[in-house]
């Protein structure tokens, strides 16, 4: 019998990949509900995360390996990477069939060596990404405001919103994961400061076989909070840490943790835009440091609720962490992938939100507020102006996108949408 399931973006995805390929690789941070997902899909299981399903998995895969493939499709093939040959036997098995949904693949975040697997299974195997969860799939967004409607230029009402400031504060810090949105208060809280401790304590040294220092991944996790949503280069986050905590550490080093803490999808940074310009100014190609839920910030920096409201300054680069993991998930929905733009004039856009099928919308994050709103849309009304529209489509639509505020609603003045986003969905 199936418990309680919250449903998830990544279902759709999912139920769309099933229908194009023999097998599906589920990708993510752990905790992020990969496994519950792809048991609502599932007919049979091998769940070698079961550490004496495990051990009888690896004499079956001496005397009889294809026995561990057998089952009612499509089968799910849990922590997958603790047999890597699975990969190949997959592959050559969708081959062999030449049937579509055949297995479902997921796993800690910890990939085998790229060297252990003989074919990239290209055509065969589908990959999908999933995220910590959005405000719409958690059920704090309201889902008022449709992204997708947006972009097919439905007007929507004016629609109120139901989030304050003290609920961002406290969502930012409790974040994503699917056990934390069951619980409450401190108890939630607790699961996203156990999800860092383990990401430094335990995680990044199982990675690979390179030995790294804890205390060190400690530090770079904290700087990297410190720089949430800048392009911070490696140099730069290495002298934030010797200044910080008197610890020195190379460019080589950071560049190393960096990869490895990617690895476990604990760090998503943002690529950069490059849309036709009329002006002639660079565009800056540095990628934006991101983690891929605030929540792991938040621990970083030993902080929680109290001290955002504290300390509005940071509470809003955490927000913007927290709307960028929002607008990823939505994005997936919408096939399309979340940039960030920033040029040598110095004009920057936090977001800006691409489909396969070229539209985009540009989106400004703030934290609230007439002031920081008149600004962020200024920002979008001078990134619009320089968009050469000969040589590609003006934007679908501009969004001011808000941790607080009454409603969402569209300006008349400039027709610029200002959304909290407790009203968003895709």
């Amino acid at each position: 019998m199936k418990t309680f399931y919250k449903k998830r973006i990544a279902d759709l995805l999912l139920t769309r990949k099933l229908q194009g390929k023999g097998a599906i690789l589920i990708e993510g941070p752990k905790w992020c509900g990969k496994t519950t997902t792809a048991k609502q899909f599932s007919n049979s299981l091998l769940d070698l995360g079961d550490s004496s399903i495990l051990t009888n998995a690896k004499i079956a895969f001496q005397v009889n390996p294809s026995v561990l493939l057998e089952g009612e499709t499509p089968k799910l093939l849990d922590e997958w990477q603790s047999i890597p040959p699975l990969w190949d036997m997959v592959r050559s098995e969708v081959d062999r069939r030449q049937a579509l949904g055949q297995f479902i693949m997921t796993g800690s975040s910890v990939p085998p060596q790229l060297n252990q697997l003989q074919h990239s299974g290209t055509g065969r195997i589908g990959r999908i990404q999933m995220r910590p969860m959005s405000l719409w799939e958690s059920g704090e967004s309201s889902g008022t405001v449709s992204l997708s409607k947006l972009f097919d230029g439905i007007d929507i009402s004016t629609q109120n919103n139901i989030l304050s400031i003290n609920d961002i504060a406290y969502l930012i810090c409790r974040g994503g994961w699917p056990q934390s949105t069951l619980l409450k208060g401190d108890i939630a809280l607790e699961q996203a400061q156990d999800y860092f401790e383990d990401t430094y304590q335990r995680d990044i040294h199982r990675i690979d076989d390179v030995r790294r220092s804890t205390e060190r991944t400690r530090l770079l996790l904290r700087s990297y909070a410190r720089h949430q949503g800048s392009a911070i280069s490696f140099n730069r986050i290495s002298e934030d840490i010797k200044k910080n905590d008197n610890m020195s550490i190379t460019y080589e080093t950071v560049a190393d943790y960096v990869e490895a803490l990617k690895k476990l999808f604990v760090i998503e940074d943002m690529a950069a835009w490059n849309p036709n310009l009329r002006s002639k100014a660079a565009i800056q190609t540095s990628d934006t440091r991101y983690f891929i839920d605030p929540s792991i910030a938040a621990g970083a920096l030993s902080i929680g609720p109290q001290d955002l409201l504290n300390d509005l300054n940071t509470c809003g680069l955490l927000f913007e962490t927290l709307a960028v993991r929002d607008l990823r998930v939505y994005a997936d929905a919408l096939s399309g992938k979340v940039f960030h733009f920033r040029n040598a004039d110095g004009l920057e856009c936090d977001a800006v939100l691409h489909r396969r099928n070229g539209t985009y919308g540009l989106i400004e994050i703030k934290l609230g507020g007439q002031e920081l709103i008149e600004k962020g849309a200024s920002t979008l009304k001078r990134l619009a102006g320089k968009i050469n529209t000969d040589k590609m489509p003006k934007p679908s639509f501009m969004m001011v996108l808000t941790a607080v505020g009454e409603y969402a609603y569209r300006r008349p003045s400039d027709g610029i949408w200002v959304v909290p986003i407790g009203c968003l969905k895709p």
